[in-house]
């Protein structure tokens, strides 16, 4: 089972300063953010408190500062994110999002090799369709797509 991390839009600007530098300040993580986010000094501060009291960064004190670093790993936080998002959507329409994905991100040449390398390998095995996962007698309309 994923362990739901929980992280606003916000909070991500933050944890991506925190997981590039690896160690840093609050001044550092508000000089990295000026120009994406005109933030006050103290809207960083708080969204650093909250990912301390979540768990995902620690803290330490060197002299009068804050030495912020991150508890949670970058790309196994990112993979768990994805995951979960696409637990909540019917497996139906897993497909045709990771196409709308691929459409819109832009690739290095190693990443469609890669991508492509996976799909071969799933497609020896993969079924013609897959079914609707969605709650029963829920607002889904994949029935009806299905009839389609």
């Amino acid at each position: 089972m994923l362990e739901k991390v929980e992280i606003s839009n916000a909070e991500w600007d933050v944890m991506r300063v925190i997981w590039a530098l690896g160690e840093t300040t609050s001044r550092q993580i508000i000089e990295a953010l000026s120009d994406r986010r005109q933030w006050k000094p103290a809207t960083t501060k708080t969204l650093i408190g909250r990912l301390v009291a979540k768990g995902y960064v620690g803290t330490r004190r060197k002299g009068r500062a804050y030495i912020y670093y991150p508890i949670i790993k970058e790309q196994q936080t990112i993979n768990e994110q994805i995951l979960i998002s696409f637990g909540n959507i019917c497996q139906m329409h897993v497909g045709q999002t990771l196409a709308t994905v691929l459409n819109n991100v832009e690739l290095s040449k190693d990443d469609i090799k890669k991508l492509e390398s996976i799909l071969e390998v799933k497609a020896k095995n993969a079924p013609e369709s897959l079914p609707c996962n969605c709650v029963p007698n829920g607002s889904c309309d994949c029935m009806m797509e299905m009839d389609n």
